[in-house]
């Protein structure tokens, strides 16, 4: 305590918070943590993480998107979010606004330039993620959902390390070789105590538009082998879509644009899923 000229005491200011503890606290503000994994690239992880945090959005919950993939961040292209992120009057950086339930947050947002390769260690990376939790203003959210990168590297474990609660979705196609990658994640999410909810198979099928023809481009039944093998739940089979792909290059809602596909019935009953999951 110092003393004022006037003999009256001034209590000193209170010490700021550890990166570690303004995390804690960001934290307790998210009632749903959910990280979305898959085993190797190509999947179709990032379009699948975008998709559920919309048709989650569109129940009416607040949802955040942490983009957590350092080296090729996708979130902001594929929801069509141009600028960079900006601080508020408390210093604390504002997420980007997709809609008035969504929200997204990425190393792409804070780059000047979109093209430039991020070439950092683990340490980095560690801070990187915790700024984002910790540093951004997130508000109260129903649903933090977060994209990582393939495999079983720095970006996850560090999800893992600094958000205890959180809980995994694991993204594969049918095919075998894919399936083989997806164990990796599975005994990754053992290793740490993170809890899976369960696979979600995409690309899974493709119908012809022309004679309605369905054609296995990527095998079949693979990932509901792998999630019965390993007492897991298959939250749904996502069918291939070239629509999917066209929406995410172009930064605009697959589902708002293709209301009756069959993929927008999917992604609906997964996020659905996730909810009633969420409750227990």
């Amino acid at each position: 305590m110092q003393n004022a000229p006037n003999g009256i005491g001034i209590m000193d200011k209170p010490p700021e918070p550890s990166p570690d503890e303004r995390a804690r606290q960001s934290l307790t503000r998210i009632r749903n943590k959910i990280m979305i994994m898959s085993g190797k690239g190509g999947v179709g992880k990032s379009s699948v993480s975008v998709n559920l945090a919309i048709a989650l959005a569109e129940k009416g919950f607040k949802v955040g998107l942490m983009d957590v993939d350092i080296h090729g961040p996708d979130i902001p292209r594929m929801l069509g979010l141009k600028g960079m992120l900006a601080a508020n009057a408390d210093k604390r950086l504002e997420p980007m606004r997709y809609s008035d339930n969504l929200t997204a947050v990425s190393i792409e947002s804070l780059m000047s330039n979109k093209d430039d390769a991020v070439i950092w260690r683990g340490p980095v990376k560690h801070g990187a993620i915790r700024q984002f939790i910790g540093e951004v203003e997130w508000g109260n959210l129903d649903y933090l959902i977060i994209d990582a990168p393939p495999g079983t590297g720095d970006e996850p474990l560090t999800v893992a390390q600094l958000i205890k609660d959180a809980r995994a979705i694991i993204v594969t196609t049918p095919q075998e070789i894919a399936l083989a990658d997806v164990r990796k994640s599975i005994n990754f999410c053992k290793t740490v105590k993170l809890e899976i909810l369960g696979l979600v198979e995409n690309m899974s099928g493709y119908t012809c538009p022309h004679c309605g023809k369905s054609v296995d481009i990527f095998g079949s039944g693979g990932g509901e082998r792998t999630a019965s093998l390993s007492g897991l739940k298959l939250l749904g089979r996502i069918p291939f879509d070239p629509d999917i792909v066209k929406c995410g290059d172009a930064g605009i809602s697959f589902q708002q644009q293709y209301v009756d596909a069959p993929a927008t019935r999917v992604f609906g009953e997964i996020a659905s899923q996730i909810s009633v999951a969420a409750q227990r």
